[in-house]
């Protein structure tokens, strides 16, 4: 009995013991906090999350996983930066045109509106053809501790609309909702009149009259927003938008990590934008299709006559934001040898 009593209490030690060893494990585990630029319901945070933030623990040596935050759940969305050389974020994955107003090159990464015809081509140039560089050079010019993993778009922006907008000549006296920098310049060049909010303001704003239009988000998070009650004129695929976001760590947090994990944290991302670039896109077509046969809303799509007078438009807004700022001229500079590269200019 005796020797029954010292066996089990023995197999509860050995068992409390493994218990604490897996929570202490576990607590070893370090979650970066990471703020986006994604709504809480946004359909690609609510993707990322389910998809790609189990993967990363995998890929890493570290016991190191990310927190993806919701837009402004920490800080206000153009403070990301300066939190994460102040340690109250260990990076981001946000707008990098949310930085306008620091440098105008960080317009001219952060959405060359109307230039690129497809995400891939924006993440190519991002990590292939300078991008990630001059954005490095921009943050290492402007801002302290953040070292960039990776930058891309992931979908061309649908516009949500309260009245039909058919061609640039629809534009004249739109209200629309635009961030401020490249993207406002060029609609207020085509005869609109852009109006800096945030995007949790938008659905309100189209409520009551104070905006017709935005220039919001891809179609399948504007759905989930609940946009398409309101705005009724949707134009898709979208006319201008195909925003970078940024994929940030402090140096602090990169400088620990070994040279694999710092490859798997770019691996990652490039990994992580092209399913979320997959999955949005059929969400998008899916959604889309559906509308159409409910027959609510009237979905415009831009005959390429009009996109091109467009495009046209945006150019002269490419280059006088280019001479606002030698980085900004660098920036133009890169995006016009890699789009000749391309054939796209």
């Amino acid at each position: 009995m005796k020797l029954a009593l010292v066996r089990a209490a023995t197999g509860l030690a050995l068992a409390a013991a493994l218990q604490g060893a897996a929570i202490s494990a576990a607590a070893e585990t370090r979650a970066l906090k990471i703020q986006t630029s994604a709504n809480a319901s946004h359909f690609s945070l609510a993707y990322l999350r389910q998809n790609w933030v189990p993967k990363l623990n995998d890929m890493l040596e570290a016991d190191l996983t990310i927190e993806l935050l919701p837009i402004e759940s920490v800080v206000p969305r153009r403070e990301t930066p300066e939190a994460i050389g102040l340690g109250i974020l260990d990076g981001d994955l946000t707008s990098v045109s949310y930085f306008s107003g620091v440098d105008p090159a960080y317009a001219l990464i952060g959405d060359l509106i109307a230039g690129y015809d497809t995400p891939a081509q924006v993440t190519e140039f991002c990590m292939e053809g300078g991008g990630k560089e001059l954005l490095q050079e921009l943050h290492d010019t402007h801002f302290s501790g953040i070292q960039v993993v990776g930058c891309g778009a992931y979908n061309r922006e649908a516009l949500v609309s309260k009245v039909p907008i058919h061609g640039v000549d629809d534009l004249k006296g739109i209200k629309i909702r635009a961030p401020e920098g490249l993207a406002s310049d060029v609609f207020r060049r085509a005869g609109a009149t852009p109006v800096s909010m945030a995007g949790s303001e938008t659905y309100s704003a189209l409520e009551k009259g104070v905006i017709d239009a935005a220039d919001n988000s891809a179609y399948a998070n504007n759905d989930a927003n609940g946009m398409h009650k309101v705005a009724k004129f949707p134009l898709y695929p979208g006319i201008h938008s195909m925003p970078v976001l940024q994929f940030t760590v402090s140096k602090e947090v990169w400088n620990s990590l070994s040279e694999h994990d710092r490859q798997a944290l770019r691996d990652w991302f490039v990994q992580a934008f092209a399913g979320l670039t997959e999955a949005t896109n059929a969400e998008d077509l899916r959604l889309v299709e559906r509308d159409r046969a409910a027959g609510e809303l009237t979905i415009i799509d831009w005959p390429q006559e009009e996109r091109d007078r467009f495009r046209a438009i945006a150019q002269k807004a490419w280059e006088d934001f280019a001479a606002q700022s030698p980085l900004a001229r660098k920036v133009y500079e890169a995006h016009v040898a890699f789009m000749k590269k391309k054939g796209l200019l």
